[in-house]
């Protein structure tokens, strides 16, 4: 699922996408994919193509947080937690910092895994 997030991400040109591991630190989730938009238009088309890809896979989206006017987007897989920002939303909230405890994980080695 989350292979075919970062597909999706990269699709529509998603800058800087980050994939951290949590499942040894929280409950939430396996995994926090990070990624950044240049603007609203791209955030909702990321948005709508992560949504349509795992929903062609099967997966169900389990709720999403923010509105088409919204400069972050969180949606809720289950085992996996996008995150779609603007730029200086992503800056400010600063993910990576607040879940450093979280394994970084490679994102062209995991994309290049079978």
């Amino acid at each position: 699922m989350a292979r075919l997030a970062c597909q999706a991400l990269e699709a529509k040109k998603a800058m800087d996408i980050k994939i951290i591991d949590i499942h040894e630190i929280s409950v939430l989730a396996d995994y926090f994919i990070i990624s950044t938009a240049k603007n609203p238009n791209q955030v909702q088309a990321m948005v709508d193509h992560v949504e349509e890809t795992l929903g062609r896979a099967g997966y169900e989206i389990k709720h999403v947080e923010g509105s088409r006017n919204s400069n972050w987007i969180l949606m809720d897989f289950g085992d996996v937690i996008i995150h779609i920002f603007d730029e200086e939303n992503r800056l400010f909230y600063d993910l990576e910092r607040i879940w450093r405890d979280g394994v970084q994980v490679n994102v062209q080695a995991f994309m290049d895994e079978k």
